[in-house]
């Protein structure tokens, strides 16, 4: 038995631990550089604010509903889903964190305790805890254990927990989910099971699985496996490694100069590199892209961009941005007004297991070089740990100049002591 705890509007949910007074009212916090909306309130649900949407576009809207409006802080949020993931690790000997606000656990062994009492037990527990309320779905599979939770949340009769147990059960909650809202069944699929006639969870269920396998291959065959209560996918409690890492910025104004957009793209470089070294990793491959506004006349578009391969897999931030400089003086183009520019560093692979094979003709100045360069950034990386990210950087970077805009921002209440919470006795 699986069970997905899914916390509620995780972004909005921490702002209000700070801030009761939220509570009830209609909040939405907005994407880097403040553009589009990617977490809302129920309220803010329900007076249309749609996800993803550009807040300039609902400006109305926001001051006639008197909107609470946040800009993204991650470095809270960051530390508030480590606060949950603590305290759900207490309550089950085996956990899979899935994202920032969700989490499976293995509740084998608790049905003597009963289901749902365990479960209102851990939402009571997470609440008590960290602030943050949370809903559970639980099932046989980690599929059903994802439709009980969408339950959870809609329907009040479960009061935030959804126990499928037996297939009555089971076959009425598949009726009640449509067949785009089951877990890892895209838009394009979703598309071609409807056009079969299969609408909802039930009916992919119970379609033909030959046709199934032959269509939606062996993905869908295991969704439809976990949907008929056979468990394909274990608990992954040991986090597969990244196949990719990007890190990109939407631009407050247009950057038109070549050597301001290298210095972001050289920014974006040292982000990629000091994660891969974070991760224990090295990447092989490399991406630089910049383009211009999507909303610009088709003649002022641009979209640049070039994947290459490094030189020897790495996580070194002067040599890669080397290589990115010569990228990106390859895909620059005068006279466009840029919007957006990013790196991703690919081919990614252990940093111990990528070690270079034994040479017949080693290269003793070349060894020494990299020797070097490894220590340099291992020196970097204690400095930035010890006295905050950025402190030391090297001369292609600015942080700051790239930082996004976050006009709205909270404080760092957990995660800075100068914006820590100050209480005064009355």
């Amino acid at each position: 038995m699986f069970a997905l705890v899914d916390c509620n509007n995780f972004y909005v949910s921490c702002e209000r631990v700070f801030d009761p007074s939220l509570n009830g009212k209609p909040v939405v916090v907005l994407s880097n550089n403040d553009g589009c909306f990617i977490a809302r309130s129920n309220e803010a649900k329900a007076i249309g604010l749609p996800m993803g949407g550009p807040a300039f576009k609902f400006r109305e809207t926001l001051k006639k509903n008197q909107v609470k409006v946040f800009s993204a802080n991650f470095p809270l949020y960051g530390d508030m889903s480590s606060r949950v993931m603590e305290t759900l690790a207490d309550l089950s000997p085996e956990i899979e964190i899935y994202s920032i606000d969700e989490a499976f656990l293995d509740m084998t062994g608790f049905r003597r305790f009963g289901l749902n009492e365990y479960g209102a037990m851990i939402r009571k527990t997470v609440r008590k805890h960290t602030g943050i309320p949370v809903c559970i779905g639980m099932g046989p599979t980690k599929t059903l254990a994802k439709a009980a939770n969408r339950l959870a949340k809609i329907e009040p009769r479960y009061n935030g927990v959804c126990l499928l147990a037996d297939e009555k059960e089971i076959e009425a909650a598949l009726a009640l989910l449509k067949v785009e809202d089951i877990w890892g069944i895209g838009r394009q699929w979703a598309s071609l099971l409807q056009a079969r006639n299969i609408k909802s969870a039930l009916d992919f269920s119970r379609a033909s699985s030959t046709w199934i396998r032959q269509h939606l291959h062996i993905t869908g065959a295991r969704i439809q496996e976990e949907l008929n209560g056979h468990s394909c996918l274990p608990l992954e409690q040991v986090r597969p490694p990244k196949q990719s890492i990007c890190t990109s910025r939407s631009f407050g104004r247009s950057v038109i100069e070549f050597e301001e957009l290298q210095q972001a793209v050289a920014t974006f470089v040292g982000k990629c590199a000091a994660k891969l070294r974070k991760e224990g990793s090295v990447a092989s491959t490399l991406t630089v892209f910049i383009c211009t506004s999507p909303f610009k006349e088709p003649s002022r578009k641009y979209w640049g961009t070039r994947t290459v391969a490094l030189r020897q897999a790495t996580q070194d931030t002067i040599g890669i941005i080397r290589t990115a400089d010569q990228v990106f003086t390859a895909i620059f183009k005068a006279g466009y007004e840029y919007k957006k520019a990013g790196v991703i560093v690919g081919g990614i692979a252990s940093a111990t297991a990528s070690a270079s094979p034994l040479s017949l003709f080693p290269d003793e100045k070349a060894e020494l070089t990299s020797d070097r360069q490894r220590k340099l950034m291992q020196v970097m990386d204690k400095i930035n740990r010890q006295y905050g990210n950025d402190t030391i950087h090297t001369g292609a970077e600015n942080s700051e100049a790239w930082k996004p805009q976050q006009t709205r921002r909270s404080p760092h209440y957990t995660t800075a002591w100068g914006e820590i919470i100050e209480a005064y006795g009355g």
